[in-house]
């Protein structure tokens, strides 16, 4: 029977895990026995209510996939949810945490006095998740397997944008707009609220009469049925065709049958539901493995790591948990800065204490681990269960044990507990509160005392978190945060490669590389990949090479066909190689301006004006070099019928330029940024990077705040009393910002925010819910302001060419207090010359001193 073979295997299972996870080298046979009582126990005592539950074949069929998945290499995580405290999961290698050694209970998986399905959460490696899927399908009968279907509801930000877009009102309007609609996905916010709760949206509804009938609209819709799509993991699987169970459905953008019924209704039908879900992180994980594979020649096995690793905890404790899984949101890295985590508890605890609620525990969590407060066991047959996280209660499991070992429940009675007060019905309460006193006073507790304990249980059940699918996720994240840690380059290599499509995080990582100290190395045709790869620096350290893929408009598929061409047939010798290797079906004018604006042919030809000019001429080139090899006509001499290319001259860009197509093109600025030359007067002048504000304010420093920036963008609206208001975009060394800009400071600013030169800001900045909001005060002229800053300047020129107008312009300049330095190649050094004359700087003799030929960089002192 499917129960015989679950025993067989799940014994077996358990004797390898015993052998792997439990016993040391040098146990005698008795010690062996001793550690191994405990498991044997709770495997039998899980295997008997599994059979007597009827769920024997869901956990085979479960084991099947997943062990199939390990055998080929499909990146499956350590487990999620509930199911991670069962020991014959564990043992099955459904799951990969040994639930008696983080204290998990198999009774808030499946519990046998209140009979519900088994569900299993099981993350996949995203890329590959669909493997699995397939092997089921075939497996079990394409006909027996299907995805579930989902009806998408109109919410907040959905309902605006679709009611926006009837209206044909301004992408960037409605944009804007959604953005202050707070999301949250595990709480969805209403219009109603958002309107109660967001200041500037409401103002914007009162005064823009456009806006205000976007949301009178969009409020009488919101919450409608929008669309029918497929569950994003939900897959169920019949002993029978699955329509003659239930109705089906067929999307038209995948080859799976789709229930009609949704995942709610689809149990009652009789089917059991399987989630296959995707976690980006294993995808990350695996590739960083990879990549310390190829370049370190190191074997890293993820599931056998130390769990005592002195370099992963602090990373944690400095808070440096960028790309970290579940630890990288700036609240999260304060806590763990506070917590200074030394064991995989700490995170396990963590991980359930930051959400709304418990929240307010962390500061006595962190008070208490450091000795600085006492903990209260309010009992002290309560101390072993809450001994782990300070007397505090986090987890539901401890909720369940509280019950269990005060007042007599069972374990599955303490789950229905432990239920009925996250319900809170009445007359339910009263009688649970009766049968725990009375429990408790059996074991010789005060009734009162007893009482007491109740009612904080009870208060805490309401935020109680799932310890099993905490441990798991604590897992990946210490997982994550040694990779981190011990491999920083292979491990934001990987993350970098998953966030291609999303430049604002990119630019963050790329800071992040930079604290790091590890160099980002520019695209190059000749070294990148499509994604992102490490190779060795021109100092022996790891660097991250840049990705073709990831430049903007270029296209994956293009830019793994060049790499392609690239590995079969050696590097590229020169722009004219190129152009006769090129598929020109993969590659068009656009792709390749892109590529040539972020430098990636300034291998071949620096110059990328050059190469700017002669796209035209290199795509004929090699579309008749393409002609050729399709004709197969080869001239008398073997050489090529097409004629040969001669490459135009043209000037190179300025810096100043290079840096604006570069941000085109990438996204930000990548080599450098239109702001460094100005950074000794930011540090004068006391400007924040706008990534520092958030912490800055977090630390209790003043709301009103100084910021530098290139403005990128100005979108204009007119309120209905007629005042003009706007949002500008500006970039900095640490990233994009977006600043509110109101009538009076949008007037005495316009002329500045017209000629789009780097500006200096004064701002009002508060946090909501972890997002930023800048409200502008003021806008200078940073030229000015730095001028006014600045000791004096360097300039650096590629040759004579602009002496003569630069002694011109120092001549017209008053007489002051700042000095120029002149800064030239001279053969293979560099010659820095002091002029006896100086100035007084201004803007405009700093503008027209960047704007002379022959000027390389200008540079404050």
């Amino acid at each position: 029977t499917e129960a015989d073979v679950l025993r067989q295997t799940t014994r077996e299972g358990l004797e390898a895990r015993l052998v792997t996870h439990v016993f040391r080298p040098g146990m005698s046979d008795e010690e062996r026995d001793h550690a191994a009582k405990p498991y044997r126990e709770r495997i039998e005592y899980e295997l008997g209510v599994i059979e007597q539950m009827g769920f024997p074949g869901y956990f085979l069929i479960v084991s099947d996939f997943i062990q199939w998945s390990k055998a080929h290499d499909v990146p499956v995580g350590p487990g999620r949810g509930s199911g991670a405290g069962s020991a014959v999961a564990w043992a099955l290698t459904i799951t990969d945490l040994d639930p008696l050694r983080w204290g998990l209970l198999f009774e808030r998986f499946l519990n046998p006095e209140r009979v519900s399905m088994p569900d299993f959460d099981i993350d996949f490696c995203q890329d590959r998740r669909e493997e699995t899927i397939r092997y089921v399908q075939k497996k079990y009968g394409y006909d027996q397997v299907a995805q579930i279907i989902t009806f998408g509801k109109l919410q907040a930000r959905a309902v605006l944008r679709d009611v926006g877009r009837v209206l044909q009102m301004p992408y960037g309007q409605v944009d804007r707009l959604c953005k202050l609609v707070p999301n949250n996905p595990a709480n969805p916010v209403t219009l109603e609220q958002a309107l109660d709760s967001e200041p500037v949206l409401k103002e914007m509804k009162e005064s823009d009469e456009a806006v205000g009938h976007l949301l009178d609209i969009a409020m009488k819709l919101e919450g409608l049925y929008r669309h029918a799509s497929t569950h994003a993991a939900g897959v169920v699987i019949g002993d029978r065709p699955l329509d003659e169970l239930v109705p089906l459905y067929r999307d038209p953008r995948s080859d799976m049958p789709v229930t009609q019924f949704n995942m709610k209704w689809v149990e009652s039908a009789g089917l059991v539901k399987f989630d296959f879900l995707g976690l980006k992180t294993l995808t990350v994980m695996v590739t960083a493995v990879k990549h310390i594979k190829k370049t370190k020649g190191l074997e890293v096995d993820l599931s056998t790591l130390p769990l005592d690793d002195e370099l992963t905890y602090e990373l944690l404790t400095r808070g440096d948990s960028a790309g970290v899984f579940q630890l990288e949101s700036s609240g999260m890295r304060q806590v763990l800065r506070g917590m200074r985590p030394n064991r995989l508890e700490d995170l396990i605890a963590v991980v359930a204490l930051y959400r709304p609620g418990p929240m307010d525990q962390i500061p006595h969590y962190i008070a208490c681990k450091h000795g600085q407060e006492e903990p209260d066991y309010m009992h002290p047959l309560l101390e072993p269960i809450l001994k782990e996280t300070f007397g505090i209660m986090v987890y539901q499991e401890q909720v369940m044990q509280i019950a269990q070992v005060l007042s007599g429940y069972s374990l599955g009675g303490a789950d229905l507990l432990r239920r009925a007060m996250g319900k809170k019905i009445k007359e339910e309460m009263e009688a649970q509160r009766k049968t725990f006193v009375e429990g408790a006073v059996a074991r010789g507790v005060d009734g009162a005392q007893a009482s007491m304990i109740f009612d904080k249980v009870a208060k805490f059940a309401e935020y109680g978190f799932n310890k099993s699918h905490a441990a798991a996720y604590a897992l990946i994240a210490y997982q994550t945060a040694w990779l981190k840690a011990n491999h920083p380059a292979e491990f934001m290599a990987a993350t970098m490669t998953y966030d291609m499509g999303n430049t604002d995080k990119l630019n963050s990582f790329r800071q992040e590389l930079d604290r790091l100290k590890i160099r980002l190395l520019p695209p190059d045709i000749n070294r990148s990949r499509p994604d992102f790869a490490v190779e060795k620096g021109g100092d022996g350290q790891p660097a991250v090479r840049y990705a073709l893929a990831a430049l903007k408009n270029v296209g994956e598929g293009a830019m793994r066909s060049i790499v392609e061409e690239r590995d079969r047939n050696g590097p590229f010798k020169d722009l004219i190689d190129f152009a006769r290797r090129l598929d020109c079906r993969q590659l068009n004018r656009r792709q390749m301006e892109n590529m040539v604006k972020a430098g990636a042919f300034d291998g071949l030809e620096k110059n990328r004006g050059k190469v700017f000019k002669n796209i035209e001429s290199l795509l004929r080139f090699a579309a008749n070099e393409a002609e050729q090899r399709e004709s197969n006509q080869i001239s008398m001499f073997g050489g090529s019928n097409a004629p040969a290319l001669k490459l135009e001259a043209a000037a190179d860009w300025s810096p100043h330029e290079k840096l604006n197509q570069e941000f085109e093109a990438v996204g930000f600025y990548l080599s450098a940024h239109p702001l460094d030359a100005f950074n000794k007067s930011l540090k004068r002048l006391g400007v924040l990077k706008s990534v520092e504000v958030p912490r800055h304010l977090q630390a209790g420093g003043k709301s009103r705040v100084k910021l530098a920036g290139s403005l990128l963008g100005k979108n204009e609206r007119t309120s209905a009393k007629g005042s003009r208001y706007a949002f500008l975009t500006l970039s900095d060394a640490s990233g994009m910002f977006e600043v509110a800009c109101f009538s009076e400071v949008l007037n005495a600013s316009r002329e500045l925010l017209e000629a789009g030169g780097p500006l200096l800001l004064e701002v009002e900045a508060r946090l909501e819910e972890e997002q930023l909001k800048l409200t502008c005060q003021r806008v200078a002229s940073l030229d000015q302001e730095a001028s006014k800053a600045a000791a004096g300047l360097k300039v650096v020129i590629r040759d004579e060419t602009p002496i003569r107008e630069l002694a011109q312009l120092m001549e017209r300049e008053p007489r002051g207090r700042n000095r120029i330095a002149i800064v030239s190649q001279i053969g293979s050094r560099e010659v820095e010359i002091g002029l006896k004359q100086t100035i007084t700087l201004s803007p405009r003799f700093m503008g027209a001193l960047r704007s002379l030929s022959g000027v390389v960089e200008v540079e404050e002192i």
